[in-house]
């Protein structure tokens, strides 16, 4: 086991994603390097009102610390009080046209160290997609990529990881998902370290392949104030499911992490409507109908 390389890569990964979307959107990202009193740094970058983007961030963190909160230990319990250090690659983009998706891309790397023991290890992440405007060859497109990043590791891994993304992306309280899902991972460290850490490094380089085209087709299209106005009210599940599911979050704030660089993933302008329905036959219903439920995306 080796932190720094897996350190080193994250931080190449940042600047090469970041490097592509700069030449996207034609501005160049806010980059803000930081420091954690208690341990660790960071450099959060932030693109806010660009040409694509109304908002997105490429975040790299690394932090240390005496006791692993409990959002780490739900399912490590015999880790509980053990220090720890994490590191990951967190991207949410928001870009402004409504026919654009959101997308969200988490790779991570944790280590805890029991009181006299040795360090246990473990790998996390995954990318998953929100439309707001359905579109078939889309969601198929990245769900393929998605299985591309995977298949040379075993058949086994998509179906798993799909199934997981489609679990853990899900809104309890609204009975709904996040999105069309994607891939998601945690707690991995299966056969050995390289193993473990190739599979993640594929997923942080099917993320551009999964993403750009999807985005390069529908920054262009002609939107309204109806598509807008359904994208910020969509947006307001996005948010909804940050703040109240969302493990990633909860470990950020309960490690005191830093604010802004936790809360850069919410949307800049959203809306909430009391008990609001889509006009029946709508493309707005047909979100619903055909988009936000469990699919075999690879058959279609």
């Amino acid at each position: 086991m080796n932190s720094e390389t897996v350190k080193i890569y994250l931080l190449d990964l940042q600047e090469r994603i970041i490097n592509l979307l700069e030449k996207t959107d034609g501005n160049a990202f806010q980059r803000d390097a930081w420091q954690r009193p208690e341990g660790g740094e960071g450099l959060t970058c932030v693109i806010e009102e660009g040409n694509v983007f109304e908002r997105g961030g490429v975040n790299f963190s690394h932090v240390r610390g005496q006791k692993l909160p409990a959002s780490a230990t739900a399912k490590h319990p015999e880790l509980a009080g053990c220090g720890f250090e994490a590191m990951g690659l967190s991207l949410v983009l928001h870009p402004r046209n409504p026919h654009a998706p959101t997308t969200h891309l988490n790779v991570r790397f944790f280590t805890a160290t029991p009181p006299g023991g040795e360090a246990v290890w473990w790998f996390g992440g995954g990318m998953d997609l929100t439309p707001y405007y359905g579109y078939t060859e889309d969601a198929v497109h990245f769900h393929r990529t998605c299985h591309a990043a995977l298949a040379p590791f075993g058949a086994e891994y998509h179906p798993r990881f799909k199934r997981w993304c489609d679990e853990y992306f899900y809104l309890g309280h609204r009975n709904e998902p996040r999105g069309i899902g994607g891939i998601f991972f945690d707690d991995f460290q299966e056969r050995d370290f390289d193993f473990s850490f190739s599979l993640m490094q594929n997923v942080g380089e099917h993320f551009l392949p999964a993403y750009l085209p999807i985005l390069q087709r529908r920054s262009t299209t002609p939107y309204g104030e109806r598509e807008r106005d359904f994208q910020a009210y969509r947006r307001g599940r996005y948010v909804e499911f940050n703040l109240v599911w969302d493990r990633g979050t909860l470990f950020g704030l309960q490690s005191g992490g830093r604010t802004e660089s936790i809360l850069m993933s919410l949307p800049p302008i959203v809306k909430w409507r009391y008990d609001w329905r889509p006009e029946t036959g709508s493309e707005e219903e047909r979100l619903y109908r055909e988009f936000l439920v469990a699919k075999d995306w690879l058959g279609q």
